[in-house]
């Protein structure tokens, strides 16, 4: 995660270890996007938007997106949603935020608002650089399904015939008496669909409270195992560190470390060349930096993360992206696992994706343990929840918003993404913010989803 100022950083610390770091602006509403590469001709919308530039210095002109074919008609209702973007930027409700939506062959909206540091008052573009952390696990979840359609893995073998590490695992039973922890064996072996699905028993500190009593006495009693399962494997539904143990069976199966697999197998494939887990000098200069939420509501910018070549890859968490970048994956996703000509899944793998994998059991609503984390996370008040292999999945639809059976996930850092197979529609919104399911980044994320619906919506 990141180190912010005084006693927050103690929490980030904490919180780095455990979770290894740990998801649109229309343009103009009429006419097309005439975009070619970076230094090619600019966007009608960019015109109008520099010509306002003199009038409203927080709006900026959206960069061009490399790598997305075919001039999209922009939607009508884009002007809606850039006011309400633009409108959380200048109450100071937000630093800066990146917006995009696109269809299966272009996008459809892209904007960009207000600053990517507040310190410096550096100006926010679409191709900002962002920490978008557990929106990593969507990148493990595709790398691990390529690796089941090359049989390497299977979804419900054990585990722990890939990763040994896996194969004794230990049931967290409760405590005594004395507050000492009560381990057993587990009684069935995890395995992939568990760990891809958060049933494997494997749950984050930050929203279990059982995890933080647990860790509470283990660093003080080297014989304790480093992290228990919180329940038996299949029962229960706990978002966790499922997916940084799925990233270890990749970099085993696949014969790589992480880094390279995600390289050689998704993300050079498709051309998400501004996504990986260190930054090279261009990429940093691009980079949004982190605000932290004050009790008063005031947005305090933090201190970049020192840069460093990291040795050891997290599928949780730990990766850098941007909104073109990662909307390209969604993109490919929506398209049924492949995306102007490159396949990274089959249909049919696709589709077991986004399906419901874990039953009846309710997933997705999360009590903080840290407020000055994570606020408590229900998205979705009264609209039934479960989970897919790499996807959050609403049963019902949303009002105002996406249609029943859409796909979802975020990151820490108040990046969110969707994906509503049924709208044929996929979004991204990128923020830095902390503390996660921020009052205000929801906001304006649902804003923006609710444009983007209604602007596609048939009449």
């Amino acid at each position: 995660m990141v180190a912010f100022a005084q006693q927050a950083s103690r929490f980030v610390l904490v919180l780095s270890v455990f979770l290894r770091a740990p998801s649109i602006p229309l343009g103009s509403a009429s006419g097309l996007i005439f975009k070619t590469d970076m230094t090619g001709p600019i966007t009608r919308r960019d015109a109008l938007l520099r010509s306002a530039a003199l009038a409203c210095a927080s709006m900026i002109p959206a960069a061009p997106v490399p790598g997305i074919a075919a001039p999209p008609r922009l939607p009508a209702g884009s002007a809606e949603i850039d006011r309400a973007l633009q409108a959380k930027v200048s109450a100071r409700e937000i630093p800066g935020v990146v917006a995009m939506a696109a269809n299966e062959q272009s996008v459809v909206y892209e904007g960009a608002f207000g600053f990517r540091d507040m310190a410096t008052a550096s100006r926010m573009s679409t191709d900002a650089v962002f920490r978008i952390a557990s929106m990593v696990k969507l990148l493990t979840s595709v790398a691990a399904l390529q690796l089941v359609e090359r049989g390497k893995l299977k979804l419900d073998e054990p585990a722990g015939q890939i990763d040994p590490a896996l194969g004794s695992a230990q049931v967290l039973a409760g405590f005594d008496a004395k507050g000492v922890p009560q381990l057993r064996p587990a009684q069935q072996p995890i395995t992939l669909r568990h760990l891809l699905t958060h049933t494997s028993g494997f749950s984050y500190l930050l929203w279990d409270p059982n995890v933080v009593r647990y860790l509470r006495v283990a660093r003080h009693d080297p014989a304790l195992p480093r992290m228990p399962l919180m329940f038996e494997p299949g029962s229960r539904w706990a978002y966790g560190g499922g997916l940084d143990r799925v990233g270890r069976m990749v970099e085993i199966a696949g014969g790589q470390s992480l880094d390279r697999y995600f390289g050689d197998h998704i993300t050079g494939p498709l051309g998400m060349n501004d996504t990986g887990f260190s930054l090279n000098e261009k990429q940093r200069a691009r980079q949004a930096r982190l605000h932290v939420r004050e009790a008063n509501g005031k947005l305090v910018p933090q201190p970049f993360e020192k840069p460093a070549a990291p040795k050891v890859f997290s599928g949780g968490g730990g990766i850098y992206s941007t909104a073109p970048d990662y909307l390209t994956l969604l993109q490919a996703l929506l398209s049924g696992g492949s995306l102007r000509g490159t396949s990274i899944l089959r249909p049919e793998t696709v589709a077991l994706m986004s399906a419901n994998q874990i039953g009846d059991l309710e997933a997705g609503i999360l009590k903080t343990t840290n407020p000055a984390l994570s606020s408590d996370v229900d998205f979705f008040p009264g609209v039934q929840l479960r989970w897919g292999l790499g996807h959050m999945i609403n049963l019902d639809p949303v009002p105002d918003g996406r249609r029943a059976g859409s796909l979802t996930w975020a990151g820490l850092f108040n990046t969110y993404y969707w994906i509503d197979p049924a709208m044929r529609i996929a979004g991204v919104i990128m923020m830095q913010i902390l503390p996660f399911a921020d009052r205000h980044a929801l906001k304006a994320y649902r804003q923006f989803e609710r444009g983007i619906c209604h602007a596609i919506a048939p009449a």
